[in-house]
């Protein structure tokens, strides 16, 4: 009886050592396969965006949150080329594929010819992130016109023209998402150029989703409160106190703290993902602030 309980452990034995010595060489053959079973996961694998104001802040954050998610990026700036390739060198490092289109929203031709080149190299258009904006602060009666004209070519006719071109491309099953603002609830003195711009963009994001309503293209709009961004800390510290302003800014909030990129991103990711039967809205993302 002991020969026969020792031959079953010897074997038994044995049979594991037999699997650990297979488990050595399974993950030399099998990383990659997992890897590649990983990727084919990711939801948006195979899937095109494009994203203005992709780089810096709210729009950087998207782009990376997308590329993440598998999907490959075209991020579209006016000026600052050293912060586009620094977007576009965070996502590759993370293993996203993702370019820079050095292009003004407000001019037509050059937002034509992004969408254009997107097409031809990547075979088709999926997902539009209008993100681009501008946010200078001055009274009605002080403001220059000038200025007030920068303020609606950017926010409002930018988002009308890279509208147009999405509304002409974007495959069905995908989506179109303008970011707004909290301002438009707010009506903050000092900022109502910028409150009538977002205003407009709203507007255009309802009417646009009522126009492409049976295409399956979804059209929404993200409007988030104060987030903490290089935009909103200029915005701050031309205030000529920028800690007591913040502290003012979150005490006024009732979550108690600033919006982070992060929050946008997520609503962003829920509207082109799984939440297709959100069309036409304003989604309101502040922490309780309008």
């Amino acid at each position: 009886m002991t020969d026969k309980i020792d031959t079953h452990r010897r074997n038994a034995m044995i049979g594991v050592a037999a699997g650990a010595a297979g488990m050595m060489t399974l993950p030399v053959a099998a990383q990659g396969a997992r890897e590649s079973d990983a990727e084919q996961q990711k939801p948006l694998t195979g899937k095109i965006a494009i994203v203005t104001g992709g780089s810096r802040g709210i729009g950087r954050r998207i782009a990376e949150r997308l590329a993440q998610e598998g999907c490959r990026v075209v991020l579209v700036y006016l000026s600052n080329t050293a912060a586009a390739n620094e977007a576009v060198a965070a996502i590759s490092q993370q293993g996203g594929v993702a370019r820079a289109e050095k292009a003004d929203v407000a001019d037509e031709k050059a937002i034509a010819a992004v969408f254009q080149r997107t097409q031809q190299d990547f075979g088709g258009i999926d997902f539009v992130v209008n993100a681009a904006g501008i946010l200078p602060v001055s009274s009605i009666s002080e403001v220059s016109l000038a200025e007030a004209d920068r303020v609606f070519q950017t926010n409002l006719w930018g988002t009308l023209v890279v509208d147009q071109q999405a509304a002409r491309t974007v495959r069905a099953g995908g989506s179109i998402i303008n970011i707004s603002s909290a301002i438009t609830r707010q009506l903050v003195p000092g900022y109502g150029a910028y409150a009538a711009s977002k205003a407009g963009v709203e507007a255009l994001t309802v009417v646009l989703a009522r126009e492409l309503g049976g295409q399956d293209i979804t059209v929404n709009a993200v409007a988030p409160g104060p987030t903490d961004t290089q935009m909103l800390n200029q915005t701050l510290e031309s205030s000529g106190n920028a800690e007591q302003m913040r502290q003012a800014l979150i005490s006024a909030i009732p979550l108690g703290r600033i919006g982070r990129t992060d929050d946008i991103a997520s609503i962003v990711l829920a509207l082109i993902g799984p939440n297709r039967w959100v069309h036409g809205q304003v989604i309101h993302t502040n922490g309780g602030i309008a």
